[in-house]
């Protein structure tokens, strides 16, 4: 473990980024790799992963898609296929061309993502409408190489999951777009208690290759907007780089429609930043690798007895409980490291606990203690437990909630938006009328890029913040990671 001192613990409200740093550090979530921009991700944050796999897999699968995986390595040929998918990966490629000693003929692209070696291998296994769809996913790896990187947020290799469907109609397709964004919101939502705008990108800020774009844009505590998660509506323009048609129902050639989805170990970086304050992490409890922690003050044999049997008991409910038993640390400090490591629930338990039954009881989201009274008159003390595990997972979600919405700012003047990007930042819903001149112009100006025309917006009669035109919807505007 880590040895936790407040006094090197830069405030949150100080200096955001080296907090954000730090905290990650310290909690031994990762560390920095010997590759310049990569990182190792550590148990304790590895087990966040996991809980996001596990959770998101079985929607995955409850939808019909199944897990494979599929090279690391891609031949150059195929990115080139796609001219605009190649054209928006160029500058973050990492490019293999020595292998076994002998420098290969023809290069290998270390995959930025997958969609040109998958559709190869679905080519060669389709021939008819009877082959399709197509509903595969893979949990694996991928490598853009950055030049600026930030832990979780943005490092040369990083962890997802894609998820890469085939069918033979537009309408299937989109129904899937759709449905990989419900997912991922379902996921931020009820595992790690962070509340999002859904909606569809820009032109400019769509995927390379795609028609589509559909993201879940999150708001952190600077003010800026976390792109968590994308699903694309790729149409057949894959397909048709291919050349890859099958035959329709009517003997016809057709070209199959696709769309591609994916959520990475990002989604890490927005729970750190969202959730946790000047002491360290806070975690919702649906997704911390340790729920409770039962903390005995002294070593007495006695109370050690009574915490063991407390986290059998509580074990027995499904909770993730450890006893920290270490006899070298003092009460006092191991409080502050669970603090860090943003455990949920921590239960003290001394002399005054075993004589009076009572339970010390301090919750992280609040830094706030309370008493669990004794098994008496019918009270269940893991009910009790249980059930403010679930108060806390919805406190949670709900202050997110309000502190996106406290921070969002409907603007009908461009001074009024630049000034907010100056100074306090957050969503800006704007008019803009979708054209490219003006939107380049806002962000090279302010910084801030459009993030996202929420789902099921309604169209309004307004004129562009920036040129006057007539606009007929307000998009959300921030600066982003």
């Amino acid at each position: 473990m880590a040895v936790f001192d407040k006094k090197n613990i830069i405030k949150k409200s100080e200096n955001f980024s080296e907090w954000y740093t730090n905290v990650i550090l310290k909690s031994e979530l990762a560390d920095y790799a010997p590759v310049k921009g990569c990182m190792v991700i550590r148990p304790y944050g590895f087990a966040l992963w996991e809980s996001i796999q596990s959770f998101l897999d079985k929607l995955i699968k409850e939808k019909g898609v199944k897990n494979a995986y599929f090279p690391i390595f891609i031949p150059e040929k195929f990115l080139q296929l796609e001219k605009e998918h190649v054209k928006g990966f160029a500058p973050n490629l990492a490019v293999v061309t020595i292998a076994g000693g002998e420098e290969l003929k023809e290069k290998l692209i270390v995959r930025p993502t997958s969609e040109t070696v998958m559709y190869a291998m679905y080519k060669k296994w389709t021939q008819s409408w009877r082959d399709l769809p197509i509903l595969i996913n893979q949990w694996n790896n991928v490598v853009r190489w950055e030049k600026r990187t930030y832990l979780f947020i943005r490092t040369s290799e990083f962890l997802w999951q894609e998820g890469h469907c085939v069918h033979t109609t537009h309408k299937e397709n989109l129904e899937m777009v759709n449905w990989a964004l419900g997912a991922y919101e379902k996921t931020y939502n009820d595992l790690m208690a962070l509340y999002g705008i859904p909606g569809v990108k820009s032109e400019a800020e769509k995927f390379p290759g795609g028609n589509q774009t559909l993201s879940y844009e999150i708001l952190m505590p600077d003010g800026k907007a976390l792109q968590s998660c994308t699903s694309h509506d790729l149409g057949q323009n894959f397909a048709k780089a291919f050349d890859w048609t099958v035959l329709d129902k009517n003997g016809q050639k057709l070209y199959p429609w696709q769309n591609s989805w994916g959520l990475s170990t990002r989604s890490i970086g927005g729970l750190v930043m969202a959730h946790g304050d000047d002491q360290g992490l806070v975690l919702p409890p649906a997704i911390a690798p340790v729920q409770i922690v039962i903390v005995p003050i002294t070593q007495n044999p006695a109370i050690m007895k009574f915490c063991a049997d407390l986290q059998k008991d509580l074990k027995m409910e499904n909770l993730r409980v450890e006893v920290d038993v270490r006899e070298e640390k003092s009460a006092g400090w191991k409080f502050n490291e669970w603090e860090l490591k943003g455990v949920p629930i921590r239960l003290e338990i001394g002399s005054k606990e075993i004589d009076s039954g009572e339970l010390t009881v301090f919750r992280r989201d609040e830094k706030s203690k309370s008493k669990i009274p004794p098994p008496a008159g019918g009270l269940n003390v893991k009910k009790i437990i249980k059930d403010l595990l679930e108060e806390i997972q919805i406190n949670m979600f709900k202050r997110h909630k309000k502190f996106t919405e406290e921070n969002t700012h409907d603007v009908s003047s461009y001074n009024e938006f630049k000034e907010i990007m100056e100074t306090k930042r957050g969503f800006i819903r704007a008019f803009w009328c979708e054209g490219p001149d003006c939107e380049r112009k806002i962000k090279e100006e302010t910084k801030a890029s459009t993030r996202v025309l929420p789902q099921g917006a309604k169209e309004e009669k307004g004129t562009c913040i920036y040129c006057q035109k007539p606009a007929s919807n307000r998009w959300f505007f921030a600066q982003a990671y």
